[in-house]
């Protein structure tokens, strides 16, 4: 059963503070899962990119919520600054980018589905 979490200050998080336990996920970025939920398939979790990390085109089964607490990403519909809030609907496809680098929290609604076998 998922417990109530709160996590303060987002926006101000240090990437690298060692209490968070970030994982690879993709090359050049990491994932550190905040919760999911197995019946649903719902996942939160929060991306952390290096500069110059691409995440391969993928499609959206579900809706994906991210929102850009630090640095800025992009896609093939523009680039979205820290603060930015995006929702993508199911049946959607991108490729994501991040020049500088960033901190994502994403939610999806499902797992997204990957066009290659890239790592």
């Amino acid at each position: 059963m998922l417990e109530p979490m709160v996590w303060n200050n987002l926006f101000n998080l240090q990437a690298n503070d060692p209490k968070l336990e970030w994982q690879p996920f993709r090359t050049g970025v990491d994932i550190l899962p905040l919760y999911r939920n197995e019946q649903t398939e719902c996942f939160c979790a929060l991306l952390r990119y290096q500069a110059n990390a691409v995440i391969p085109e993928h499609e959206h089964i579900g809706v994906e919520h991210l929102l850009i607490l630090q640095g800025s990403q992009q896609d093939e519909r523009g680039s979205y600054p820290a603060g930015t809030l995006l929702i993508n609907p199911p049946a959607t496809s991108h490729s994501v980018q991040s020049p500088e680098g960033c901190i994502v929290l994403a939610i999806w609604e499902k797992p997204v589905r990957f066009n290659s076998s890239e790592p």
